[in-house]
């Protein structure tokens, strides 16, 4: 017999399904007492008993006794745990249901020093254990109440109560504030209650908050990841902190920052920086209000990153080409833009010929006496009527 404990990974919410017993016509009764390493009854459990001969499974819970009892079980061999939550406290294995009575008692205690004594741990080495495991139990209990949170917070967010999902992802991080994914997701909460908001202040203080939530949660991961650069997605999960943090600091007017954020995303993972330097140009073109040559050009610039790192997005050549309208010229009453202003227009139409921009793209083509060259043929853009 050995004893094991469950390892939480903080992830989401596990279920588990009971089947009900049923009496069979040959059967037995099992019974037992459930105590914990201070031999304190174990109240709540759930012992369960799997048949290993047809897969039947009987899940009996313990009283404020400790006590579990139950009449009906079929006789054969069985595996049984013992678990509270989802954490599994104890098991036995090849354990013989008869037709008479089986007592199967839990005694952790019991079963801990008993271990101990099998691989000659000291009196020492033995309260160490305890006390780690103890300590695993305390951070077992956390997961499932951070879980019941992130459950909770998702849930309100989904039916458009941010308000909610805010505070439920705020208690969280009082609960636990070194976990960077409570942070993310609460800022992820506070930019869509920002974006909902139609008082001025309220909604300019919102964007700061999540500006502030996605810093603790890009500083905290960049901490795990400097204690383990291995660890898998760890990467990429850092560049969508980055990505986020770039949108609520540019929704808070701080474009500058907005743009490192976006770059530092595109540079963490090169497979997503099509989408991140795409965000890059977004958010420099929406900036421009004034027409600035030198903010036009790092949109074209980031757009042009954009096309690099994935040819196909097809709005990155619209806005680019968007873009490098701004610095047309009129020769006359001809319009004439700088190269690559119609082959991004037409770029847009080959990939998405019927896309939300495809009539703007003909329009802008039209203007600039350029024919719609896509793999669906060549036709003379028509002028817009006016």
């Amino acid at each position: 017999m050995k004893q094991r404990f469950a390892v939480l990974i903080f992830t989401g919410l596990l279920a588990v399904a009971c089947l009900p017993c049923a009496f069979a016509q040959a059967s037995g009764t099992v019974k037992g007492v459930c105590k914990d390493v201070d031999g304190k009854p174990i109240v709540g459990a759930q012992v369960e008993w799997s048949n290993l001969d047809n897969g039947r499974k009987y899940s009996l819970k313990t009283n404020n006794k400790g006590e579990y009892f139950s009449l009906g079980i079929t006789p054969g061999k069985y595996n049984i745990r013992l678990v509270q939550g989802s954490n599994e406290l104890y098991h036995f294995n090849n354990v013989n249901v008869g037709l008479d009575e089986t007592t199967l008692d839990f005694d952790l205690k019991k079963e801990q020093a008993a271990q101990a004594a099998g691989v000659g741990l000291t009196p020492e080495q033995l309260k160490q254990q305890q006390e780690q495991r103890e300590k695993a139990l305390k951070e077992n209990n956390t997961i499932k109440s951070l879980n019941d949170k992130l459950s909770a917070a998702k849930t309100a967010a989904d039916a458009g109560d941010y308000a909610t999902a805010v505070s439920t992802m705020t208690d969280a991080t009082q609960i636990d504030p070194n976990r960077d994914l409570l942070w993310a997701k609460l800022g992820d909460y506070t930019l869509g209650a920002a974006n909902k908001a139609t008082d001025p202040a309220a909604k300019t203080k919102s964007y700061e908050d999540a500006t502030t939530d996605y810093q603790k949660a890009v500083e905290l991961k960049t901490k795990a990841l400097d204690a383990d650069p291995k660890k898998a997605d760890a990467t990429k999960i850092l560049a969508q902190y980055y990505n986020n943090l770039g949108q609520a600091q540019a929704k808070s007017g701080k474009t500058e920052d907005a743009a490192k954020s976006y770059q530092q995303a595109a540079q963490l993972d090169p497979t997503g920086a099509g989408q991140y330097y795409f965000n890059l140009g977004a958010i420099l073109t929406n900036a421009n209000t004034t027409n600035d040559p030198k903010m036009r050009q790092a949109a074209v610039d980031a757009f042009d990153k954009a096309i690099t790192a994935d040819p196909t997005k097809a709005d990155a050549y619209y806005w680019k080409a968007t873009n490098l309208i701004g610095a047309a010229t009129l020769q006359g009453d001809k319009m004439v833009a700088p190269p690559g202003t119609a082959e991004g227009f037409q770029k847009y139409l080959e990939l998405q010929p019927t896309g939300p921009h495809a009539e703007e793209a003909k329009a802008m083509l039209a203007s600039l006496g350029a024919s719609v060259e896509t793999s669906f043929g060549k036709q003379k853009a028509k002028p817009t009527k006016k």
